[in-house]
């Protein structure tokens, strides 16, 4: 175990969010969204916050780094593509679903095994051509079946029972809210169904960034290293070949990095530096920016952010303005960055 306690449940309210990112429209704010934000020094002390960061949350899939750390303690011997994969919100790529067979293949299941719920791929791209085929939803095609695929694969190995595997009350199930109430360092505050049909755990930003920091420090070898080397070095299995994460991941060295629906971003440094995102109203419009930014502000050189600094408003097929995170998240000087 990583730590020698655990503190209490974040409380469960009405989160207190601020302004994180304006839309601007020549020269006018003509938008706000309302988020929370928090930086961890590379000691894990905050060195930054913003807005409600103590407040329970559900993380959604951006505590799928977490989901396969516990796997990989409870005896899934993944690695390269296939772990990555095992934390994906995959874009449904062909390679993606090449690879939850292959793991499907190992565990001796089949598609029908899984239990997450049929969808169309994530990525527009891939879910028109899809359609252009005439192919139905599927489980293999919905953006969490390499976690579902691993899941079932852990519990195969454990001797567990299959058909259930996504119950709360499942060993499996169990073993993973131990880990996360490990790495986050607080009690789970409560736990519902994702959207792939799978348990989550709500935790607060605060210990959703710090689990991220656990996982990039740990020592080479462990479940931890094992799963952040697998994402940092596959960052396309993890999410897909046009996707923003992934393209964060390559352009920021050694960054760790996991979104979540709903605007939840989190994202960490091999020295423990780390960043927690979420926008209230879910915009991925804001996400990026406002990630990008509490990057610098942790340290990351704003040069390798360019690209994530927001997308353009447009007038008459013209940029007119942007989506840009709030002076309080303007970096600060430093002596050196990353």
């Amino acid at each position: 175990m990583h730590t020698s306690s655990v503190a209490d449940a974040p409380l469960v309210r009405e989160p207190l969010h601020a302004p994180v990112a304006h839309l601007i429209r020549a020269g006018i704010v003509e938008g706000i969204h309302y988020g929370s934000v928090i930086v961890l020094d590379a000691d894990g002390e905050v060195a930054f916050q913003i807005g409600d960061v103590e407040a329970a949350f559900y993380p959604r899939s951006a505590l799928k780094p977490v989901q396969a750390v516990a796997m990989v303690r409870a005896g899934l011997p993944l690695d390269g593509e296939l772990l990555s994969l095992a934390a994906a919100s995959h874009s449904g790529e062909e390679r993606h679903l090449a690879g939850t067979r292959r793991i499907l293949d190992m565990a001796g299941l089949a598609e029908s095994d899984l239990r997450n719920v049929p969808d169309l791929p994530f990525d527009p791209v891939v879910r028109d051509a899809w359609v252009r085929e005439g192919r139905m939803p599927s489980r293999l095609a919905q953006n969490c079946s390499g976690k579902h695929a691993a899941m079932l694969y852990t519990a195969q190995l454990n001797g567990w029972s299959l058909d259930d595997y996504p119950d709360p009350a499942h060993p499996l199930q169990l073993a993973i809210a131990e880990i996360v109430e490990d790495l986050t360092g607080q009690r789970v505050a409560q736990v519902t169904v994702d959207g792939c049909g799978a348990p989550l755990f709500s935790v607060s930003l605060h210990g959703l960034a710090r689990a991220a920091a656990r996982i990039v420090t740990a020592e080479p070898g462990t479940p931890e290293a094992r799963v952040a080397a697998a994402m940092r070095e596959h960052a396309e299995m993890a999410s897909g070949s046009g996707r923003d994460v992934a393209a964060l991941m390559r352009a920021v060295p050694g960054l760790l990095a996991k979104d979540g629906f709903e605007g939840v971003q989190v994202a960490a440094l091999p020295d423990g530096r780390a960043i927690a995102v979420k926008i209230a109203d879910g915009a991925s419009r804001a996400r990026v920016p406002v990630a990008a930014a509490a990057l610098a502000r942790a340290g990351v050189d704003p040069a390798l952010l360019t690209e994530f600094a927001g997308e353009p408003l447009l007038g008459g097929g013209q940029p007119v303005g942007c989506v840009r995170a709030v002076r309080a998240l303007d970096p600060v000087p430093r002596a050196s960055s990353v």
